[in-house]
């Protein structure tokens, strides 16, 4: 019998946490498969094992592990597949299909663009785009946000976006700020590439009162959230891997 298990990251806010179990409830619904588990890497509950287990339990032969992450970084490369492993040696008869993060994906730029929409601002020529990503090591963070980029300058009318991080890797969020205020461009939309609420959203809010000014708005817009067009990039990411073997 096939299960879904999907692994979201964790947060230690229990509103983000919240929010993920949440948006898991609503793909579920129109998702054919009976056995669907949430769990979560680290920070919250249950873990990795403890929904795998959960699947076997409910009777499952076969699990598709589904990570709940924007972008192909260590958490889906390194961190998950590690855990399985150690999972799955205690459970050598089932058998895992690992499936793929969210991605660079049209659904997510026109995610983008709706949130800068959201914050009633009219856009001026001279307007520049920095977007914020979380950061990681993974030097493949940086090839995505590059192809980001690409697509939002198609869709949009801004000719100048940024990317910066507020970790590990540059260049930073002060950095890109700095920049920023130094290009003297008229607005500043600054675009979190998050995917739920936390600390680093409230760190954001409070950097940024320190620069605006009259001659240059900076605007933060909301984080990506678990939106409706998420869901649907979760679904082709569970179907992709359901009829991956010719099975429906």
């Amino acid at each position: 019998m096939k299960a879904i298990l999907y692994v979201c990251h964790g947060t230690r806010v229990k509103e983000g946490e919240e929010q993920a179990k949440q948006f898991i409830e609503r793909c579920k619904e129109e998702i054919d498969v009976s056995i669907q588990e949430v769990s979560f890497l680290e920070l919250s509950s249950p873990t990795i094992e403890q929904g795998f287990r959960t699947c076997v339990e409910k009777g499952a032969t076969e699990i598709v592990v589904i990570p709940i992450l924007l972008l192909t970084a260590g958490h889906a490369k390194e961190d998950i597949p590690q855990e399985l492993q150690q999972v799955q040696n205690k459970f050598p008869h089932i058998n895992v299909k690992y499936g793929r993060p969210f991605g660079v994906h049209q659904k997510i730029i026109q995610l983008l663009l709706q949130r800068i929409s959201e914050t009633k601002k009219e856009i001026q020529s001279d307007a520049r785009l920095l977007l914020v990503g979380r950061g990681s090591t993974d030097p493949d963070t940086k090839r995505d946000f590059s192809l980001i980029v690409e697509a939002l300058k198609k869709e949009s009318s801004f000719k100048d976006i940024d990317v910066c991080f507020l970790a590990a890797t540059d260049p930073t969020f002060e950095e890109g700020l700095i920049k920023a205020k130094q290009s003297q461009n008229s607005q500043v939309f600054v675009v979190p590439y998050l995917l739920f609420t936390g600390v680093l959203m409230k760190g954001m809010q409070k950097t940024l009162k320190n620069y605006s000014d009259e001659q240059q708005e900076f605007i933060l817009s909301n984080y990506l959230g678990y939106h409706p067009l998420l869901e649907e990039v979760l679904h082709e990411r569970v179907y992709e891997q359901i009829v991956s073997d010719g099975r429906s």
